[in-house]
């Protein structure tokens, strides 16, 4: 079966071609950041309209990569929900136009489950069940995964995301847009012991993230000491790192209290986060610790691309082919719990 998938639900027009007997085909990627890095966020409607400059031809080369013709396309995907409401509309008007010129079935799908299977492009593949982190700009859920649409939430962020609390604080510290690399970039060269920020519900009793304190511990140190100044660039790098060390610390003892509470071995780190170089250095080290085995999308695929999206159809119609059906009235749910899937 070969699934043509599309993603739209923010900054990233994605397109992909999987063949669940071949794997993926081809891809293809274009990210706004450059655009939207002036006004320091995500412009909705200026994503909405370069979203319908950059699907066609994006949907040219994904073809050209995989050396196949439209026609032989047996589903098209395309991101439902969560998103921006115009971004996922672009997605879904062009999935569903070519699904009703090809006579083919179109599917909408979850966002977050198209990152909760991302690390099942991979070519080594945990199997199921498994925990997962989800950590983006926009959520901070832990899930235990025990099949393609078997999701329990175990815990999420009751304020911002962990992605969110990353670009905020960069702001804070005057880096670019977005600031989530930046930030991580820069904490490499900052002294560990400068800073001890809070540890937001670390210790807990249940598996639920806030990083809202945590966003305004930063803004109360970077007052402190100006970060203006040349020679204040050092501080910045001190600050980011105390940041960087907090989230971490809290996002691996997390996934940990997750695996001992469930007695599962498997973790799945996926979202945009779960590039971050910290984050993976933690969890592996506290794997090889632990005893337990952690899986990460490949880098590509860690922010929002057409791939993912194209799989988790692809693996929902392995499981059950009778949702291929020729629907062509569509609708899309700029916010969509997860929980919801079934």
């Amino acid at each position: 079966m070969i699934v043509l998938g599309i993603e739209s639900s923010c900054d990233e027009t994605g397109l992909a071609i999987y063949d669940t007997e071949r794997g993926l085909l081809g891809h293809a990627l274009h990210s706004q950041v450059a655009m939207h890095e002036e006004y320091g966020g995500v412009v909705p409607e200026l994503a909405s309209r370069d979203h319908i400059r950059r699907v066609i031809p994006l949907l040219k080369e994904t073809l050209a990569q995989s050396a196949i013709e439209l026609a032989q396309v047996d589903a098209i995907a395309y991101t439902q929900g969560p998103g921006l409401a115009g971004a996922l509309l672009v997605g879904a008007s062009v999935a569903t136009s070519i699904a009703l010129a090809l006579d083919k079935p179109v599917l909408g799908v979850h966002h977050l489950e198209g990152h909760l299977l991302s690390p099942l492009l991979d070519k080594v593949r945990p199997e199921f069940p498994f925990i997962a982190l989800l950590v983006s700009g926009g959520h901070t859920q832990l899930m235990r995964v025990d099949g393609v649409g078997q999701y329990a939430l175990l815990g999420e962020t009751v304020d911002d995301a962990a992605g969110e609390a990353f670009d905020k604080s960069a702001k804070l510290l005057g880096l670019g847009y977005p600031g989530g690399p930046a930030i991580s970039r820069l904490a490499e060269f900052g002294d560990p012991s400068a800073y001890k920020f809070p540890r937001p519900m670390l210790h807990s009793k249940d598996l639920n993230f806030s990083f809202s304190g945590l966003k305004t511990a930063v803004l109360t140190a970077s007052k402190a000491h100006s970060t203006e100044d040349a020679v204040c660039e050092q501080n910045k790098a001190n600050l980011a790192r105390g940041f960087v060390d907090a989230i971490v610390d809290v996002l691996t003892a997390k996934c940990l209290r997750a695996l001992q509470e469930t007695g599962l071995k498997r973790l799945v780190i996926a979202g945009g986060v779960g590039a971050n170089a910290q984050l993976r250095a933690s969890l592996n080290a506290a794997a090889k610790k632990k005893r337990f085995t952690v899986f990460y999308p490949p880098l590509q695929f860690c922010t929002d691309n057409g791939a993912m999206i194209a799989f988790a159809v692809a693996m929902r119609l392995q499981k059950n082919p009778a949702l291929a059906v020729k629907d062509y009235a569509f609708t899309v749910r700029p916010k969509w719990p997860l929980a919801e899937l079934g």
